[in-house]
């Protein structure tokens, strides 16, 4: 009988020890094919960005542009006759074209590209800076993503706490005015924020100027932190509110409609007749159950954040990775635009690498590959 603990302890140690090994194969394989999926993506982004190679062509002329352009107009050259400086011309283009690789065939230097990409030696930017002066691709995304984080961060958690804990109430009032109210509201989302944005502008900058009409903090920026926070939220106010009203309606429908279905299921319906209270009945035994379908949604918003901040931050003049981008394209500058696919590729591995190790902690149903 004095035995029987300690082999129960060897059976759970036993246990213990192949659940970590099923969770270290597990995270290894999704680790794998996570960093395979992100190694092809930036690698058809590295060609489709250099067009199979025809950028480096028109680099090529702009090189030859500028040199020559540099050379002719410094009066240090003015006494070489012309042969001379054409032969200094070609020398330094010689030099500039080795310094960039173009000198190699593009397949070889995409591969380079893709190496130094995936350790996140994202190089120089060729056209851009950022406002400190640095021509570093990573200095120029670090320095703008902060805003876009603010901005869509913030816009996309307040639309999620607010459509659920709207779509929890609508479920218990089916039918209700303001159950029908929001279904019928629905189909505005189907308006792009920066439409909505358009009007906001119009209507609060122009013909009411209540609030600023684009920007991030007023110029030049104030020193007080209190003045310079309350600059912020000012400017903020109608891109924020132009996101909310382009996404709050069919937020709330779709999770409304989630919600109605598990409301129904046979666990809620014997703990309405046990007479639990509403609040408890949302809370334990229709939102618990229901965690892992609303933490995918929740992590894929946020990853999927900036999607649309091209056109929205375009009309806000908010200075973060949409302005960016449009401006990187505007500039052909093809490092900061393989730069920041780059940061974006590794963000949705990361988060999806974490979803699938949050839906074994939240629901019990999920299992381990191996597990029974």
């Amino acid at each position: 009988m004095s035995d029987a603990p300690e082999m129960a302890q060897s059976v759970r140690s036993r246990g213990l020890w192949r659940d970590g090994w099923r969770l270290l194969v597990f995270s290894g394989k999704r680790l794998i094919a996570l960093f395979l999926t992100v190694l092809v993506g930036v690698y058809l982004t590295i060609f489709i960005a250099n067009m199979g190679g025809q950028v480096d062509e028109l680099r090529l002329v702009q090189i030859r542009g500028v040199v020559s352009e540099a050379v002719r107009a410094d009066p240090a050259f003015q006494d070489m006759t012309a042969q001379e400086r054409n032969e200094l011309i070609e020398r330094q283009i010689s030099l500039e074209v080795e310094r960039l690789n173009l000198d190699q065939p593009f397949i070889l230097r995409s591969f380079d590209y893709l190496y130094r990409a995936m350790m996140l030696d994202l190089g120089r930017a060729e056209q851009m800076h950022s406002d400190a002066g640095s021509r570093q691709v990573y200095d120029i995304i670090v320095e703008r993503l902060p805003a876009t984080l603010l901005l869509f961060g913030t816009a996309n958690l307040l639309v999620f706490l607010v459509s659920v804990w709207a779509a929890l109430h609508l479920s218990r009032r089916y039918g209700s005015l303001l159950d029908r109210s929001v279904v019928a509201l629905a189909p505005t989302s189907a308006a792009p924020a920066w439409f909505y944005g358009m009007f906001l502008i119009l209507l609060f900058a122009f013909v009411l100027p209540a609030l600023p009409s684009g920007g991030m903090v007023t110029a030049p920026p104030p020193e007080n932190r209190l003045d310079y926070l309350a600059s912020v939220l000012r400017h903020i106010t109608l891109p924020l509110v132009a996101m909310f009203i382009s996404s709050i309606f069919i937020s709330i429908y779709s999770w409304r409609t989630f919600f109605l279905i598990h409301s129904s299921e046979d666990y809620v319906e014997m703990a309405r007749a046990k007479g639990l209270p509403d609040h408890l009945i949302r809370r334990r035994y229709i939102l618990r159950p229901t965690l892992s379908p609303i933490v995918t949604s929740f992590l894929l918003m946020l990853i999927g954040l900036w999607g649309g901040a091209i056109i929205l931050e375009q009309i806000f003049n908010w200075p973060g990775l949409g302005t960016l981008i449009f401006q990187a394209i505007g500039h052909r500058d093809t490092p900061v635009i393989i730069g920041t696919v780059v940061i974006f590729a590794y963000l949705l591995a990361v988060t999806v690498f974490l979803l699938d190790i949050l839906y074994g902690i939240l629901d019990p149903r999920v299992r381990i590959e191996g597990g029974r």
